[in-house]
């Protein structure tokens, strides 16, 4: 019996270690294909396709990427939803860089995102502490933030948008967290919905961190 555990418990760490391995390889090409999408965006001069275009762009990608989750169509729903959120993330980039001191305040935000990710990343896979009582608040969160953000673009208030940036930035920390501790430990056992809930979150935590920098240095 004792024979049969420890085995058991080698094959669980070798499939753990494995999801990690290939979530954070996937990752890491995602976004560089997201930064290629967007410094072609950028260069081209490509306008924003809307804000419903872009809701319908995204998640009838999330839903495909879901759906083929299991099969290699999955990998290449994965790149074309992130090279999608690279194309929007382009114009929002030239129209920060245009402001007076536009592109100190896009590497700030760059750099506090990475600070950010690593940091929390780290922490997530070596603390003890077990934050899966944070799925059903960060759903509800995150659902609550959109929600809140649509509201503030439709009514034109400046203040409940910033407002929803420093909610998400707090929300995609939380989900940073969550969701590497649910890889770790084998909660989340298929690496293309993990990739795209780290990206996802690094995604929303670097144009909130833009929005709230570009907002101070016009103070």
């Amino acid at each position: 019996m004792s024979t049969e555990f420890i085995t058991t418990g080698r094959i669980q760490g070798t499939s753990v270690n494995t999801v990690l391995r290939n979530t954070y390889w996937l990752l890491s090409l995602t976004l560089t294909f997201a930064a290629l999408t967007a410094g072609i965006s950028m260069a081209l001069k490509l306008p924003h396709p809307g804000l419903l275009l872009t809701l319908a762009g995204y998640f009838g990608l999330l839903f495909l990427t879901s759906h083929y989750r299991n099969s290699a169509l999955g990998l290449a729903c994965v790149f074309a939803l992130t090279g999608f959120m690279g194309y929007t993330l382009g114009p929002i980039l030239n129209a920060y860089i245009g402001m007076t001191g536009g592109a100190q305040i896009v590497m700030t935000a760059f750099a506090g995102t990475g600070v950010i990710f690593l940091g929390l990343s780290g922490y997530a896979l070596t603390t003890r502490r077990d934050f899966s009582f944070l799925g059903g608040m960060l759903f509800v969160g995150i659902l609550v933030a959109f929600l809140a953000g649509l509201a503030a673009l439709f009514f034109d208030m400046p203040s409940l948008s910033l407002a929803v940036s420093a909610m998400f930035v707090m929300l995609m920390s939380g989900l940073i967290l969550y969701e590497t501790q649910q890889i770790a430990r084998g909660g989340e056992t298929n690496y293309i919905m993990a990739t795209v809930t780290l990206f996802v979150s690094i995604f929303n935590l670097f144009t909130s961190l833009l929005h709230l920098l570009g907002f101070a240095s016009q103070e």
